[in-house]
């Protein structure tokens, strides 16, 4: 991954747009950011963080102040970052989530968190992503570091160095955790201590089912012995349940309860025999009952056949005479199909009768009636049929005249059309010329008004410019005004500072010889003369003076020294302010620019409405020579049309005249062609209908006297009569049937009931006429019922507590075998689960997690003493230990130092600042190589350092810088933040962040840097 540019607006200490071009160091590999305190140098890399995974990292856990103080409500704040990898060169930028002034109305809203994702094709730059979320996701992807990781990988933060080196074991283990992705060893750990959890409650409930089984079955097995025979099922009382009120082990309890399973069985056998008894008595007496019914209720039947054998003899005489009936309509039936035949005959007789007189009437009404013979209607239809055909083609004719009446009105109608609209277009091309002039004098009164329009523009933006410069002026004399008497309260500050510190000291000098002759002692010399006599030793007036009071007002003289430096600095900066303000409003004042402003307003409107009108008069001009060219070319066309209308018109009007000479004939005495054509038809229809009707007739009465010869021949050879005779014995079908079965049923019940009762005579020879009396029998069939209900009660409850208690006795002991099981999976869980949690019996009180991590520890440990070694000249070397650590800590992630110098091992928190830096960036870098490695082999072609230089001496430092200048190698680029003077001569490539007087900051590069 290389960084190539970086731009920030509204970002931070940045108000306008500052850029960063990293590819300009790109030859030197290594450059230093350098600015005075509190510039923005960090905000460099916030700005390269927020832009890649939307934060920052000095803001974790607090306010985020992304947007720029300096920025007004209308500002935009924005970062954007174009970087390369995979191949590909991306572009991201990000606005942060502020309040902005609302469009409509008062007030402000919030602008949501935006971003956008890029990338670079032959086209130019294309967007992949507009969501933040979805932003996110592609850079994890592209990127393929999380943000932890990226902070130390490439960009190692202020504040945030040395915190791996000094961690405690928790800290670092959280950290590691984040940058290698460990947390699913802790969840597996969690998992297997969930399943030794989950083995304990399965043990334990399994143990008290199983007591609760063993419970129901001795409950059971007192209920059975309390239920059982006398002798046959009571057990001994060695096989009581509980002999004393101590509990008893498992396999005594089950014993107990397979003894009493065997008693349960027992019982079962013996009611199993008694209901089989109980079963046996109960079917004799059903057998008993059944028999007595079946002879009860066939002294019935008899009875009552007795009864049916008389009713039927009764019926005799009636279906003798039904049987006469059914013969003679059988006879009669023969003949049904002749007599039939003659009837239609005789029906279409008179049907064809009427129908040649309702013909015989149409023909007269239409003068037809009286044509004669069979020939000379013929001879009609032949003449009619021949006129039909000639009126048929002059109905053609007719419809054809329709035709070219229509199209003689529609010529002579586009005729006129044509004219007409040839005449108003020639009509109004007389006013082109006119309007084309009019246009011209009013385009050459407009030529001036663009030029007129650019003049108008710049002057009111300058008049603008010096408007917005005049109110920035009057801002600034009031702020100048404010700094001017701030400075002045300040100098007379360290006037009065410096007086009262001069006092002191005048007061401390004046005090001397009297602390001198207070510090004399008789016998020792002077310390000022040497002379062991004091005759007369000074004597101090006021107070004395001390060195506190001295230091005191010292600090006030200085302290008020920098704020009359500072103030001096604000007034300064306030003077200039004003006077560039007022230079650049060019000493007008607010009132007179603002009517310059008003004036050239107006005079801008005033261009911009004759441009306007220039425009619109250019496109009216042209619209007129495009309507003039268009109306001729019109003209022209209709004129060509109008020649071709009229001569279609002359030929339609010819054509109509020959066609209605036609019709004219064709018509007669007619109004139309189609009214003499239906009269023909009517004419011929009336003379066929005649012809057809006549022969029907003659036909009809030659069937009718067939039919009644023939039916009068066959009427003879039966024993009807006549015809009526034979009319009168015909019955319906139904009828016949209803007959027969009269009949046919009498005879076959008469030999039924006959059958019947001779059968029952014979099995009851030796039984009296009474029937037989059911109720002891009843009684003795319900008494053995209940008595088998009773027995098979007792059965099933006896076999439903067996099955029961062996059940329980079943499952009590599947349960007692599968505890064991249980209790030795439990004690594998249990001892794995405590050995990955850190529990004894893990003596290292390390959880798996700690161990994978002390693994990979150990490969940074590795990485880091490359470098650290170098850079302490062979000192020093980082050691992972897995000391228990005190009062039960975890442990398992802990660093110690190794002195070669003392062959000793100490903690990080021993070395000074200046080892600690060193022993940090070499962990740092050596933290990212490793990293790197479990990234993927991700190539990390930019590298950031922020701060801690200046704790080094000038060796350290140098050494330090080797280190540095090693990480370039490949074509990487380091960036190194750093107040160190040493380091600004080291490194010529600088990007420079410097403070502006206002208070923004600003980024400039060395332009020898910069690419030609």
């Amino acid at each position: 991954m290389k960084l190539h540019r970086l731009e920030l607006e509204g970002f931070g200490p940045f108000l306008d747009t500052q850029a960063v071009d990293f590819d300009a160091f790109a030859d030197d590999g290594i450059f230093l950011i350098t600015g005075r305190t509190g510039a923005g140098k960090s905000s460099v890399l916030d700005g390269v963080c927020y832009a890649l995974y939307g934060g920052v990292p000095r803001y974790d856990g607090a306010e985020r102040r992304l947007r720029s103080d300096h920025c007004t409500p209308d500002d935009p704040t924005r970062v954007t970052l174009e970087f390369s990898a995979d191949g590909e060169r991306w572009r991201i930028t990000r606005s942060p989530e502020f309040e902005r002034p609302k469009r409509r109305g008062g007030g402000t809203t919030k602008e949501p968190h935006r971003a956008l994702l890029e990338v670079q094709t032959p086209q130019g730059w294309t967007g992949v992503a507009a969501r933040p979320v979805d932003v996110a996701t592609r850079l994890d992807e592209i990127v393929g570091l999380s943000q932890q990781q990226f902070l130390q990988v490439i960009l190692l933060a202020q504040n945030r160095f040395a915190r791996f080196l000094l961690a405690k074991n928790d800290e670092r283990l959280t950290l590691l955790r984040t940058l290698f992705g460990t947390r699913s060893f802790e969840q597996y750990t969690a998992d297997l201590d969930e399943r030794r959890k989950r083995a304990q409650v399965r043990l334990a409930a399994e143990g008290i089912e199983v007591s609760t089984l063993l419970d129901e079955a001795e409950r059971l097995a007192a209920e059975l012995d309390g239920g059982a025979p006398d002798s046959e099922v009571t057990s001994s009382s060695g096989d009581s349940p509980a002999s004393d009120d101590a509990p008893r082990a498992v396999a005594d309890r089950l014993a107990f309860v397979v003894r009493a399973v065997e008693r349960a069985a027992y019982l079962v056998d013996t009611l199993a025999r008694d209901r089989e008894s109980a079963d046996a008595g109960f079917d004799a007496a059903l057998t008993a009952e059944r028999e007595a019914a079946t002879l009860h209720e066939r002294q019935r039947d008899r009875v009552r056949v007795r009864r049916e054998l008389a009713a039927l003899e009764a019926q005799s005489d009636a279906v003798e005479r039904a049987r006469d009936e059914a013969a003679a309509a059988a006879a009669a039936e023969a003949l049904r199909a002749t007599v039939d035949a003659a009837e239609r005959a005789a029906t279409a007789v008179t049907a064809a009768e009427k129908r040649h007189g309702t013909a015989l009437d149409r023909a007269r009404a239409v003068g037809e009636g009286d044509a004669g013979t069979d020939d000379a209607l013929a001879a009609r239809d032949d003449e009619l049929t021949a006129l039909l055909a000639q009126a048929e083609a002059a109905r053609v004719a007719e419809q054809q005249l329709v035709d070219a009446d229509a199209a003689v009105a529609q010529a002579t109608a586009r005729v006129q059309t044509l004219e007409r609209e040839r005449d108003a277009l020639v009509d109004g091309r007389r006013e082109v010329p006119d309007l084309l002039q009019t246009l011209d004098e009013r385009l050459t009164a407009l030529q001036g008004a663009p030029d007129r329009r650019q003049a108008a523009l710049a002057a009111r933006d300058e008049a603008r410019r010096r408007l917005d410069a005049a109110h920035q002026a009057a801002r600034l004399l009031e702020q100048r005004d404010q700094a001017d008497l701030s400075s002045l309260v300040r100098a007379d500050d360290l006037q009065r500072a410096v007086d009262a510190w001069t006092t002191l000291l005048r007061r401390r000098l004046a005090g001397a010889a009297a602390e001198l002759a207070h510090e004399l002692v008789d016998g020792e010399p002077c310390s000022v003369c040497g002379s062991r006599e004091h005759p007369a030793p000074a004597v101090g007036g006021d107070a004395s003076v001390t060195d506190e009071q001295i230091a005191a007002a010292e600090d006030r003289k200085n302290a008020a020294v920098d704020a009359d430096r500072l103030a001096s600095d604000a007034a300064r900066i306030a003077r200039d302010d004003h006077a560039l303000a007022a230079a650049r409003a060019g000493g007008d004042s607010v009132a007179t620019l603002t009517d310059r402003l008003a004036a050239a307003e107006t005079a801008l409107a005033s261009a911009l409405a004759d441009v306007a009108d220039l425009e619109q008069r250019q496109a009216e001009r042209a619209r007129a020579l495009e309507i003039d060219v268009a109306i001729a070319a019109r003209i022209e066309s209709l004129t060509a049309d109008l020649v071709t209308a009229r001569q279609d018109a002359a030929l339609a009007q010819q054509r109509g005249d020959a066609l209605r000479d036609d019709v004219r004939r064709a018509r007669g005495d007619f109004a139309t062609v189609t009214a003499r054509q239906n009269d023909l038809q009517s004419h011929r229809t009336a003379v066929r209908d005649l012809l057809t009707t006549r022969a029907d007739v003659a036909a009809a009465r030659a069937a009718h006297l067939d039919a009644r010869t023939t039916l009068d021949d066959l009427v003879a050879d039966t024993s009807f009569d006549d015809v009526d005779a034979v009319v009168v014995a015909l019955r319906p079908a139904a009828e016949r049937r209803r007959l027969d079965a009269i009949v046919t049923e009498h005879a076959t019940a008469i030999a039924s009931a006959r059958q019947r009762l001779l059968d029952l005579e014979l099995a009851l020879v030796d039984a009296s006429d009474e029937p037989l009396d059911l109720a002891p029998y009843t009684a003795a069939v319900r008494q053995a019922r209940e008595t088998v209900q009773q027995a098979a009660a007792a059965h099933a409850e006896a076999r439903t507590l067996a099955d029961r208690l062996r059940g329980l006795a079943q499952r009590a002991d599947a349960g007692h075998s599968a505890i064991a099981e249980l209790a030795e999976e439990h004690a594998v869980v249990a001892r794995l689960a405590d050995t990955l949690a850190g529990r004894a019996p893990n003596t290292r009180r390390m959880t798996l997690e700690t161990f994978v991590l002390a693994a990979e520890l150990e490969e940074i440990v590795v990485a880091a003493n490359l470098r650290l070694e170098q850079m302490s000249s062979g000192r020093y070397r980082l050691q992972h230990t897995d000391a228990l650590a005190a009062r039960g800590a975890a442990s398992g992630l802990g660093l110690e130092i190794m002195d070669a110098f003392t062959g000793q091992c100490r903690p990080p928190h021993s070395l000074s600042g200046g080892e600690t830096f060193l022993t940090s960036l070499a962990l740092a870098l050596g933290l990212a190589e490793v990293v790197t490695a479990r990234a993927g082999g991700i190539r990390l072609d930019t590298l950031f350092i922020d701060e801690g230089f200046g704790s080094l001496d000038d060796d350290t430092l140098d050494l330090a810088m080797r280190t540095l200048d090693e990480l370039r190698q490949g074509g990487r680029t380091v960036g190194v933040i750093s107040h160190v003077a040493s380091m600004r001569d080291q490194l010529p490539a600088q990007l420079q962040v410097t403070a502006t007087p206002r208070g923004p900051s600003v980024i400039s590069q060395d332009a020898a840097l910069l690419p030609a």
